[in-house]
């Protein structure tokens, strides 16, 4: 299917497709319907071609009474040639055979298009959908997801219009053309050379022109996803805008945004517009011409009325696919830009990358080591430098230190939402680079600061952990997770819709539900990430005895600024810019009457006695 055919052609090396490539790719899949397609085109365009010469028969073989064309020799002895009622009745019928069979080209021509056109969009987001779920974190921390929204809407519908219309129009108006000429030069060669004679002209003009729309609708675009990003901002943040008054400042940045939105589109706009006149006056000048001069002809007998309207009904027909064409620059413009937005992301290589012959790590016990880690982000100043580290299989660790320490980023490393810069990770003595990206995070659960609930009931949103849990393991999970008193007030119970992000639900209900979800998982490593850190007392006391009941039988590492988070764990190790300042369980920390020691009666509120060394040592370390 059409992932696995992008995936084949990363393989290649194909990495930075052009428009038509990716184009072809995508119609890959559909060959049949396009082939259904090219033949009710072939018969859209014979019978547009055909179209004009019943108008020819009435005019020189009925009234003028002329001889038949040669082409029609066969005819002659027939009612019709005798007959010129009968000959005017079958041109007239012809006219009409012409017209219907064009049309029911034409709709399969529409119908079988715009089948392919909603198909060939509907791969191209799965594609870049599912290369985005693959991409690091890193790089939703360098974009702004309205803009990447606003590339799978908007980039996509351009590509889709350009695939199902544009394409095919362009085959048919180069058949049409191609046809037309070959019907003109039979006619009177000289005047077809007037019609051959100012299309480079056209051309030239065409091509300079979709520079200059392609640049304006870069600009377009550009301006665009600057605007959605400043809307999706100010509506996600409404709860703070309304707290601090700041509606009139949001305002005046979406006015700024959308004034420069319309000025780019206005200038784009002017470019575009310049195309119709410019080719409409050009049309004229040859169709006055071919009038001028054909008329002479005719008066001199060396050509007929009907061949000389005949003619002009074709050179109109054949300005009119030139014109489509040369309005295509526009849409090609538009297509060229979104592409180059698409492939924007289709080639972010910030995949996390998995070995071709990586295992799958079944279910893991949970023994974790660093060993001689180093991280740095991109461009930025080292995170953890020469760290180890070793957690026991069914180990509780803590971790604790400064905002920036280095805590979180332990977290992502165990579940490669990075990479170690220099270093391993092994997990039951195995690099975690060996493992399946899937296999690995099978067998790691989160509970993080602010759980994420989906829009969904509440029974979807527990399942979430591991898709197909039954409901008595759903109900199990929220008993255990201390949520299963306050579902079941609610309207639905476990069927009850929640909003978007939880918002109906308070921050403890929120994190009773993520530890349900941790619970349904049942990973043998389990991280807690500031599980606590937004609620208050009453919730936080909730909290904690739910989470003892998840943190049974697990490698559980715990990242907390509360220290009282940490209090039963085996180990906890405080950090200070990438290093492990100090570590052992919580007795031994204070005992030892450093950092740990001056976070925890910070955080309790008392005042230690220091003598002038302790209290020297103490400021040399934090």
């Amino acid at each position: 299917m059409p992932i696995e055919n992008w995936k084949q052609l990363k393989k290649e090396g194909k990495k930075d497709t052009g428009l038509l490539s990716l184009v072809l790719l995508l119609l890959r899949p559909y060959r049949k319907w396009l082939a259904i397609i090219f033949i009710a085109m072939l018969f859209e365009t014979f019978m547009s071609l055909a179209a004009p010469w019943p108008i020819k028969i009435i005019i020189d073989n009925v009234i003028q009474k002329d001889p038949l064309p040669s082409a029609l020799d066969w005819l002659n002895g027939t009612a019709i040639t005798t007959d010129y009622n009968s000959m005017a009745a079958a041109a007239a019928l012809a006219m009409l055979l012409f017209v219907v069979v064009g049309s029911v080209a034409g709709y399969l021509n529409s119908y079988y298009t715009e089948s392919v056109a909603q198909f060939v969009a509907n791969d191209l987001r799965k594609r870049m959908y599912h290369h985005l779920q693959r991409l690091s974190l890193e790089y939703y921390e360098k974009n702004q997801i309205a803009k990447i929204l606003n590339t799978i809407t908007a980039d996509v519908s351009t590509i889709q219009d350009f695939a199902s219309q544009s394409i095919i129009r362009m085959v048919v108006d180069t058949l049409t053309i191609l046809g037309m000429l070959g019907i003109m030069f039979f006619l009177h060669w000289d005047f077809a050379l007037v019609a051959l004679g100012i299309t480079p002209f056209l051309l030239v003009f065409v091509i300079r022109f979709k520079k200059e729309v392609k640049k304006a609708t870069r600009e377009v675009r550009k301006d665009q996803s600057i605007m959605a990003a400043v809307m999706q901002q100010g509506l996600e943040s409404i709860k703070s805008i309304n707290a601090f008054g700041r509606q009139d400042l949001e305002e005046e940045k979406l006015q700024k945004a959308s004034m420069e939105t319309v000025t780019a589109a206005l200038k784009a706009r002017r470019l575009k517009a310049m195309l119709v006149p410019v080719i409409n006056i050009s049309v004229a000048i040859c169709v006055a011409l071919v009038l001028w001069r054909g008329a002479g002809l005719v008066i001199t007998g060396v050509m007929t009325i009907g061949a000389l309207t005949v003619f002009l009904a074709y050179l109109n027909k054949f300005f009119a696919p030139v014109q489509d064409i040369a309005k295509m620059s526009n849409i090609v413009a538009q297509a060229s830009v979104a592409l180059e937005r698409i492939q924007v992301i289709l080639n972010a290589d910030t995949i996390i990358p998995e070995k071709l012959n990586a295992k799958s790590p079944g279910k893991l016990r949970g023994h974790i080591v660093f060993e001689d880690v180093d991280f740095y982000y991109v461009g930025g100043a080292p995170v953890l430098q020469h760290f180890n580290l070793k957690i026991n299989e069914g180990q509780r660790l803590g971790i604790c230190g400064n905002s920036g320490g280095g805590k979180s980023t332990i977290a992502n490393l165990i579940a490669r939402f990075y990479d170690t810069t220099y270093g391993r990770i092994l997990i039951d003595g195995n690099d975690v680079r060996e493992y399946t990206i899937d296999g690995l995070r099978n067998n790691i659960g989160f509970v993080l600061q602010d759980t994420f609930i989906f829009f969904g009931t509440v029974g979807e949103n527990i399942a979430y952990g591991r898709p197909g849990a039954t409901e008595e393991e759903i109900i199990k999970a929220a008993k255990m997770a201390k949520a299963h008193e306050f579902i079941m007030h609610m309207p639905d119970g476990y069927d009850t819709i929640v909003g978007e992000r939880g918002i109906t639900l308070s921050g403890g209900q929120r994190q009773c539900i993520g530890i349900a979800r941790a619970i349904v998982r049942n990973a043998s490593i389990l991280i807690l990430d500031e599980p606590t850190a937004s609620l208050d007392a009453e919730s936080e006391k909730i909290v904690i005895e739910a989470l003892e009941h998840l943190m049974e039988g697990r490698t559980v590492i715990i990242i907390a600024h509360r220290l009282s988070t940490l209090r039963h764990a085996d180990k906890i190790i405080v950090l200070k810019d990438g290093l492990v300042a100090e570590q052992g369980t919580e007795e031994e920390l204070l005992a030892k009457r450093k950092v740990y020691f001056e976070l925890y009666h910070l955080q309790t509120g008392t005042v230690p006695f220091f003598n002038k060394e302790q209290d020297a040592e103490i400021k040399t370390v934090v």
